[in-house]
């Protein structure tokens, strides 16, 4: 009865390592990687625009802080082209005042099914904003830009009283 019992156990613990090792083994490699990057006066993020349901597609939002603006555009899947640039002037967008030294943040977040959405935020000002891309509809080789909000984050900016 003892060693009928052993074996019993060993068998059991032999087969659960063996489904345990299965499982780590076949397991698909991820590859971990940051939506965005900086250097020097620019900023870049990546992410994706629903553009068309059953073809998902990439966007790329690039900050020019020289230039004071924010670019976008869609990467076209079936050639493997850009599609063309949207600029939204972010001067103007967080009424900033000329040679102001200005500071900002951004990143990518998924908001629904195949859409991202772009969080940018001035940290001089204490400004937030919340954009999204898509293609244009109007047989426009292009993309657009469309702001959904610009708040203030901190109630009381630098140099403000």
């Amino acid at each position: 009865m003892n060693d009928r019992r052993r074996w019993l156990w060993l068998t059991a613990g032999l087969l659960l390592g063996a489904i345990g090792a299965v499982c780590y083994y076949c397991q698909q490699p991820r590859a971990i990687a940051g939506n965005n990057d900086r250097y020097d006066d620019y900023i870049l993020c990546t992410g994706s625009v629903a553009s068309n349901p059953k073809a998902p597609t990439d966007g790329v939002w690039l900050l020019d802080y020289r230039a004071g603006k924010l670019l976008g555009t869609v990467i076209d899947r079936t050639v493997g082209k850009i599609v063309g640039w949207a600029e939204l002037d972010l001067v103007a967008e967080f009424n900033l005042p000329p040679r102001q030294n200005v500071h900002f943040l951004m990143t990518t977040g998924q908001i629904s099914q195949g859409q991202s959405a772009l969080y940018l935020a001035e940290t001089t000002t204490g400004k937030f904003g919340v954009y999204t891309m898509g293609v244009r509809l109007d047989n426009q080789p292009n993309v657009y830009i469309r702001r959904h909000d610009l708040v203030l984050f901190r109630q009381n900016p630098k140099g403000k009283q």
